[in-house]
């Protein structure tokens, strides 16, 4: 017979039916899930080429696909400013048919007689390129402190390199029409991303691709020494830049900042932007072993002690993981971390000088 809980019942009997409920909660399913995510992980003794290969090809697919054949870029130069340190330019290019991009370029003042190497540098959540290139979200030059980004691009074309500052699609100018009149630092990831879905895309397999235009784009620049590319992104630009630099071999040095982690500890343990989830790439990877394709070429990682975002804990274990990948790649010399004291911001204490050595050779 049916026993209907009302108003007098014995509380012990309320007490029951929500013990009863959470015998019904996902939480322990969910679990068992992110635990056979890491069946197909990287092992010592694993056949590193061959599985770097196949796990590869993998990622691009669950990204969504990259066209067959690049859109031609057509670049028009829509603002150039010159400063005493170096030049600013913005410029737009064609990334796929139907999608143009805008584009902060820095160059050192010399750049012209002397190219410099390249660093795509990749910002996160907030109010777009402009927000690490020294400028207020409506163009205006900095008044105020930096925030998390900490005018990283700056900082890097001052080191000397050749900058290019892709407006993530989702931010700042390429927000959706209805976002534009609305607080600067709200993005249109979350619509962006379902619309994607649903056709059969992911919003972070778009920033991926657009990213490797901006590599090609850099790549016809007469200041820039088109063999010496780097990449460094901050939080959501650390996704793409790891994602990035793992599948376009042109990227010989990324610095990956508030991002590498494990799936469990960061995205799975809170609420994130959606930009942040790739159907089905759990049952292949970690997220270790995504960064780790990156291998052999130079990684550096940042994470804060007080980052809340991407925790310190889950990065370390990320560290681990890709020391292994590098050891069976035979780069163990070429991966390394500051781990620093702050929270979920850009340290750049040993970045740029690492991204020196990685990507400057002599005379440059």
């Amino acid at each position: 017979m049916l026993k209907l809980m009302m108003p007098g019942n014995d509380m012990t009997e309320v007490a029951a039916g929500k013990k009863e409920a959470g015998r019904w909660c996902p939480d322990s399913y969910l679990k068992q899930l992110a635990a056979k995510g890491a069946e197909r992980a990287f092992r010592p003794g694993t056949d590193w080429p061959s599985w770097r290969k196949a796990l590869k090809e993998r990622v691009a697919s669950l990204l969504g696909g990259f066209p067959e054949r690049a859109a031609a870029l057509d670049p028009v130069v829509l603002e150039r400013t010159a400063f005493g340190d170096h030049i600013r330019e913005r410029v737009e290019i064609t990334t796929c048919e139907g999608l143009r991009m805008p584009i902060y370029v820095l160059l050192p003042l010399d750049a012209h007689a002397k190219p410099r190497p390249v660093i795509v540098a990749l910002h996160g959540h907030g109010y777009g390129s402009r927000e690490i290139v020294g400028l207020e979200p409506d163009g205006t030059e900095r008044s105020g402190e930096p925030g998390l980004h900490k005018d990283f691009a700056l900082d890097l074309v001052r080191r000397g390199f050749v900058v290019a500052a892709p407006e993530l699609l989702g931010f700042g100018d390429r927000r959706l029409a209805e976002d534009l009149d609305g607080d600067p630092k709200k993005s249109s990831c979350h619509l962006l991303a379902l619309h994607l879905l649903m056709a059969g895309r992911t919003l972070a397999g778009y920033r991926v691709y657009e990213t490797m235009r901006a590599v090609d784009y850099a790549q016809t620049r007469t200041e820039a020494v088109a063999d010496r590319i780097g990449c460094m992104g901050i939080s959501g630009g650390g996704l793409v830049a790891s994602f990035a630099s793992a599948l376009d071999e042109r990227i010989g040095a990324a610095v990956v900042s508030g991002y590498a982690n494990t799936f469990e500890d960061s995205i799975l343990s809170r609420s994130h932007c959606i930009d942040n989830y790739v159907p089905g790439i759990m049952p292949e990877a970690r997220m270790a072993d995504v960064i780790g394709l990156i291998a052999p070429r130079a990684l550096l990682l940042e994470t804060g002690s007080e980052d809340r975002v991407f925790p310190r804990e889950g990065a370390v274990k990320a560290y681990a993981a890709l020391e292994e990948i590098y050891e069976a790649a035979g780069a163990k010399d070429r991966l390394a971390a500051d781990f620093f004291d702050g929270g979920h911001e850009i340290s750049g204490r040993m970045a740029y000088d690492w991204l020196e050595r990685q990507l400057k050779g002599s005379g440059l």
